[in-house]
């Protein structure tokens, strides 16, 4: 809905911009033909038996389209072209652009209330795809029972949902850089929708892990396109509130997910199937505002309608947009960025080095959904409904990580400043669209995580060392709130760094993070119930906080030899800005 009438203010705005753009256009028209007319002598119009000479053709093709090219010459934000084309003479392409840096039309010129209101929806779709995929874990014991299967079997629910977040993360993001972003959103929640009624539905435990990967498959758009969206509608300085606001809020599903089915499975007045059912009705609501609301905010692809409306309103095929000059097919494309994703971490340590720590990250947060049950129930006595609610403690932490969001905010803000006056020479404060286009040194993003490094091994050791009947439940507790608050730090930092280091490749570098953290969280969610059985809740805690100790340094080493790692990097960008 929100395209179509997109599509349709891009009709109004160009029907007002051609009312008022060839002012000036139509007298260089008039002016270029008559000097084309004065320089073709009049004797070279005919040839002697009357048909029209070789010169004649020449100076119509020349002035068939002067007044036309003085249209586009006059109208703001249309860059001109050279086409030569070898069947004809040279031509122009008028290539569309925003009228100006203030077009209303542009993503980053919507109201604030509106690009607030498109950010939220997209945290929205995250946080629901995101509960789907730990939802099931709180009705672990209940699944197991109905499809007469071991409990390491009914743990492949979760992480057969995770493997397909992983193979659709591959395609998604380049579908959205084609497609746009609202289409994306619409069609993969709509196929996630179906899926998940048919794993509501399933009457084996083969049907139900196959809707599940599939749910999987679909459900990952608002996951892997929504930094896209964000970096649509906001400037880099903006970014650094509106997307811990966005990963804050969407980190609540998968941690919360168990807290929603907490008494699903224990009371027995709802059947385990509802945690389905309540993904789905979720969906569909904000299904239906996405629909009405939902604005699309890929620039090329709004130029690209712009384009369309232009050569409908003034019959001249030759304005394009950028996007539609791009003559590659749908499969090389996506196979290109699938390429990429996979070839990019062989020459970057940066990615590299990230892509593990987040993968560590989320092989502790997945094996969680096993390890509760042992952590909480077996040594603490909780009942099913209680562990899940412990969940809450966790995602007290990560709301905890909002504290930072002012104090990072205005140590980046000092920086851009600086560096908007030593490029532009202007004032921020007294031109706040100074900041638009800036951008300085990518380790400024990593604040979050060098706040947030510490605190993941901390609580590992912490709750691991202290799960004892004897000591009181409030320590473990306390503890998995610290993992939380130092989990969506990395992830923060991890994201924001990553997409200013590698600008125009951070698609393909997010991408590999994506699928090889996703990839591990499914393979470990299977391995953690032999893991927590086998070696024991406190050897295991022990273990991963070993690994995640390894990798507290990789913020620091970042931040202070950052600019020289990119530099060794093929595809990071090197640029330095001093501030």
């Amino acid at each position: 809905m929100q395209s179509y009438l997109q599509f349709r203010r891009l009709g109004h705005a160009v029907h007002r911009q051609l009312d008022n753009g060839p002012e000036h256009g139509t007298a260089s028209s008039v002016n270029s033909s008559a000097a084309r007319e004065a320089v073709i002598p009049e004797s070279g119009r005919f040839s002697q038996d009357g048909t029209e000479s070789v010169v004649d053709t020449l100076s119509r093709n020349l002035t068939q389209y002067s007044e036309k090219t003085a249209l586009g010459n006059s109208l703001a934000g249309i860059e001109i072209q050279k086409q030569i084309d070898t069947s004809g003479p040279d031509s122009h392409l008028f290539i569309v652009g925003w009228e100006d840096e203030n077009d209303p039309l542009n993503p980053r010129n919507f109201s604030y209330a509106r690009r607030m209101v498109a950010t939220l929806l997209v945290t929205a779709l995250a946080f629901v795809v995101g509960s789907a995929s730990a939802i099931e874990s709180g009705v672990l014991l209940q699944i197991t029972e109905a499809y007469h299967v071991s409990e390491v079997v009914g743990t492949l629910v979760t992480g057969v949902y995770l493997l397909g977040f992983a193979v659709g993360s591959l395609v998604s993001g380049p579908l959205s850089e084609i497609l746009g972003r609202n289409v994306v959103y619409a069609g993969s929640l709509t196929l996630f929708m179906i899926f998940i009624m048919g794993s509501a539905l399933a009457p084996n435990i083969g049907a139900q892990l196959a809707f599940r990967f599939l749910a999987g498959i679909f459900g990952c758009p608002p996951l892997t396109c929504a930094g896209g969206t964000i970096a649509d509608l906001w400037n880099p300085l903006e970014k650094t509130i509106t997307f811990p606001m966005y990963a804050i809020l969407s980190f609540g599903g998968p941690i919360l997910a168990p807290v929603i089915a907490s008494f699903i499975g224990q009371t027995g007045v709802l059947g385990w199937q509802w945690t389905a059912w309540i993904i789905l009705i979720a969906s569909g609501a904000i299904f239906v505002l996405v629909l009405l609301f939902q604005p699309e905010t890929y620039s090329p692809l709004l130029l690209k309608w712009k384009g369309k409306q232009l050569r409908q309103q003034t019959g001249d095929s030759r304005f394009r947009s950028a996007m539609e000059m791009e003559k590659v097919s749908l499969s090389s494309r996506i196979g290109g960025a699938m390429k990429r994703q996979f070839l990019i971490p062989f020459h970057e340590p940066i990615i590299l080095l990230i892509s593990l720590y987040m993968t560590v990250l989320y092989i502790v947060l997945f094996t969680f959904f096993d390890g509760y049950t042992y952590i909480f129930t077996d040594v603490h006595g909780l009942s099913q409904g209680l562990t899940n609610i412990v969940w809450v403690a966790m995602y007290v932490g990560i709301l905890l990580a909002g504290l930072l969001v002012l104090p990072v905010y205005r140590w980046t803000k000092k920086d851009f400043t600086a560096a908007a006056q030593e490029i532009n020479g202007t004032d921020p404060a007294s031109d706040p669209r100074a900041l638009d286009n800036v951008h300085t040194k990518p380790e400024i993003r990593l604040w979050f995580a060098m706040f947030g490094a510490p605190m993941i091994p901390i609580s590992l050791f912490w709750m691991g060392w202290t799960d004892y009947a004897s000591v009181s439940i409030w320590s473990p507790i306390v503890a998995s709130g610290f993992f939380g608050f130092g989990s969506i730090c990395i992830f923060i930092s991890s994201y924001m760094y990553v997409i200013d280091a590698y600008d125009i490749y951070a698609a393909s570098a997010l991408g590999f993070m994506t699928v090889s953290r996703y990839l591990a969280a499914g393979v470990m969610t299977v391995v953690g119930i032999p893991f927590y059985k086998n070696m024991g809740v406190h050897w295991t805690l022990t273990i991963l906080g070993c690994i995640s100790a390894i990798m507290v340094p990789v913020p620091y080493v970042f931040y202070r030899y950052g600019p020289i790692i990119r530099r060794w990097s093929r595809y990071a960008t090197t640029e330095e800005v001093k501030t």
